[in-house]
């Protein structure tokens, strides 16, 4: 595979987070980040960043726009 595999909205998604409750979009075939762990597979791109916008919490001390 060329290019990065995180353009374009074909193939498997996941969705993955750390302990901080930050929540990221990544591909099932690389390897996940120390820290991190699956939360939810999708097969759409869509649909794993509507997961990842609807349970993201920022922080009690991280402002807000």
């Amino acid at each position: 595979m060329s290019g990065n595999p995180f353009d374009g909205g074909e193939g498997d998604w996941l969705v993955v987070a750390n302990d901080a409750g930050q929540h990221a979009l990544w591909r099932p075939y690389l390897e996940l980040p120390k820290g991190w762990r699956t939360v939810h597979r999708a097969t759409r791109r869509d649909d794993a960043l509507d997961y990842a916008e609807q349970n993201f919490t920022a922080p009690v001390d991280t402002p807000t726009a």
